[in-house]
Order: structure tokens, then C-alpha cells, then sequence
């Protein structure tokens, strides 16, 4: 069935409709609970349709809505997934969706993947595997050093032919657990809960390739990633995460790269951008937003395994925390 033609379950509010118990989550929404215990998160200025959180008990039910560019959340993810925070999580990344699209940024239409902090992790992937995911597809575990701690990210993929991909499910999930006791422990008192939607990715839609040189399609794609990036920074208010651009082999190695990619990245501080060669092929670049890396943003064009080992060597010391609190964590340039 043709996104357009499902239904979409949503609610229409005005800022004035909503009752005082209210306060602002940190990209700018005002989220309120009214007395029987719904939740809502809406826009400052404007009527716009939003995500509803039915509450029972210490449990939150989170249901999809989907915007007009077709961007969509999965209905059913609380009945796939018990997790604490994904509710609030899922609100975050529909907010920046949204907004992002009020100034143009093309996104695909559903996220790129989301990653999962468990301990074990069969919490996450007997579920995942339920509704279609193909657990470890690309054969490869990657070692994530978050918060000076050790842990390892084992990748799912959904098929986009599939019922749940349909459904606004992610593309791929990262399944992050710990190897120790002390990686464990550093994941729990992020007080999130186990499991922990750490973070959401959004995809964007990537230039129309229209000739085989990788050299020149890179251009385009950083290029279109740069732009990107500093239209959110208008979106959330703050300077984005670093950009991590993982691209072919052949490219990083061309004679003409240091030249050209100078050009790509212009305007952008030394410490504002990483090249490197992507493993397997293709060309994957991302960078994060909000603290603790609650929001990331990627671009993927012909890649053949879910991240590029370096990049998420990189990502994990660097761009995200545990702590996600407003101020604390990383995902920021360290420039």
C-alpha cells in the first residue's frame, strides 16, 4: 500500500488549547499532559498535527503521525518494543523532521536507523526479528567506545519491501550492548532505562547520480550534506555535530581529492569535518545534533554494510554520551 493512501493517526492543536502544565523540550516544542493522562508536543506558533502518548501506568504508548512530505514513526513501535524513553525519543525526531522540511531538507520517508543501548541484547533483537529484521546482515560487529566504557554495536536490516518498513520502521537498528560490567553500568545510570532509544537518524534523500565518476558524485553529496547541516542548525539553534563523510576508497586516494574536497567542505571549520574511506564501498555521511547525540542525520548512497568501522570509532568517543541532558554530552564540533 502507497504511504499516502494509510491512515494517519494525529491530533490538531492550538498553543492556546493547552493546559498550563506544560513545559519546552529542548528543540523548541512545548510538550503538555492534560488530565487523563495524553500527552502532546506541538509547535510554538501554529496549528500542527502531533504525536500522541497515551499513558498507563509507569508504560508509554507512542503513535505514529506522518507529515505531508510522507515522513513517518512506526504506530506500533511500543508493541514491537518496551522501552522508556522511546516516546520521548520519537517526539524529538518528529519535531526536527518536521521543521527540517519547513526549510526544505529532503528526507526519506522513514528514518535511516535508530540505535539501541540493552543489556542483553536479545531484548531488542527477538523482537526486532519478529517483524522482519535480519540480525547481523552485514557480518560485521563494531566496537563502540561511548563515555570511556567498551561496547559493541551489531547492525539489523528491515527489507524495504517489507510490511514494518512500510509501517515508518527504521531501515537499520544498531543494537549497542556492553562487554563488561563497567560498560553496563555506565549505560544504567543514563537513567533512561534498559532498553534505551539512544538516538534516531534521519535520511536524507541523496542527489541524483547521473555519471560514474565517484569523484564527482562525492561533490554532490557533501556538498548537499554541508547545506544540510547548516539548515539545522537554523532548525535546533545550535552548531551541529561534526561531519563524518566516509567515502570510496578511490576517491580519498584520487590525486584531485585534497583540492576539490577543500571546496566541498568550504566555510566549514577544520575541526567542523572528517574525510575517510568507507569499508565495503559507497558513500555514508552523517554528523548529530542535540547533547548526548539524541538526533543524527545521515546521507547513504551505495553502501553494502550498515557503518563504516571508523566513523563509528569516531562517532562513539566523540559525537555521543550517555547522557543526553540539555548541556551535558557530546555532539557538538569540537571546534
Amino acid at each position: 500500500m502507497d504511504l499516502e493512501e494509510r491512515s494517519v493517526f494525529a491530533f490538531f492543536v492550538r498553543l492556546g488549547d493547552l493546559p498550563d502544565e506544560s513545559h519546552m523540550t529542548p528543540t523548541g516544542m512545548r510538550r503538555s499532559r492534560f488530565p487523563d493522562g495524553l500527552f502532546v508536543s506541538t509547535a510554538p506558533d501554529r496549528m500542527i498535527s502531533v504525536p500522541v502518548h497515551l499513558s498507563s501506568g509507569e508504560e508509554t504508548m507512542s503513535r505514529k503521525f506522518q507529515l505531508p512530505s510522507g515522513f513517518r514513526l512506526p504506530d506500533d513501535f511500543r508493541d514491537v518494543l518496551a522501552i522508556e524513553n522511546a516516546a520521548e525519543r520519537l517526539d524529538e525526531a518528529m519535531a526536527v523532521a518536521e521543521k527540517s522540511g519547513d526549510l526544505g531538507v529532503a528526507l526519506l520517508p522513514v528514518p535511516d536507523h535508530a540505535a539501541i543501548f540493552t543489556d542483553p541484547p536479545h531484548l531488542v533483537a527477538g523482537p526486532l526479528k519478529t517483524i522482519g529484521y535480519e540480525l547481523g546482515w552485514d557480518s560485521r560487529c563494531y566496537p563502540s567506545p561511548v563515555d570511556g566504557c567498551d561496547y559493541i554495536n551489531v547492525a539489523a536490516r528491515l527489507d524495504t519491501d517489507s510490511e514494518a518498513y512500510s509501517r515508518g520502521w527504521f531501515r537499520y537498528v544498531a543494537i549497542v550492548h556492553p562487554v563488561d560490567e563497567a560498560a553496563r553500568q555506565q549505560m544504567l545510570s543514563q537513567g533512561y532505562g534498559n532498553p534505551c532509544l539512544h538516538h534516531v537518524t534521519l535520511g536524507i534523500v541523496p542527489p541524483v547520480r547521473e555519471a560514474d565518476d565517484d569523484l564527482v558524485y562525492a561533490g554532490l553529496v557533501v556538498e548537499s550534506m554541508v547545506d544540510t547541516r547548516s539548515r539545522m542548525a537554523e532548525v535546533i539553534g545550535e552548531k551541529p555535530g561534526t561531519l563524518i563523510c566516509a567515502l570510496p576508497e578511490n576517491v580519498i586516494n584520487d590525486s584531485r581529492f585534497s583540492e576539490l574536497s577543500a571546496e566541498w567542505v568550504e566555510g566549514l571549520e577544520e575541526c567542523e569535518f572528517q574525510f575517510e574511506s568507507m569499508q565495503g564501498g559507497g558513500f555514508l555521511i552523517q554528523y548529530f545534533v542535540l547533547a548526548g547525540g539524541r538526533i543524527e542525520v545521515a546521507l547513504r548512497s551505495g553502501t553494502r554494510q550498515t557503518f563504516n568501522p571508523r566513523s563509528v570509532k569516531k562517532i562513539s568517543r566523540d559525537e555521543i554520551s550517555t547522557y543526553q541532558g540539555d548541556g551535558v554530552g557530546h555532539a557538538d564540533s569540537h571546534c
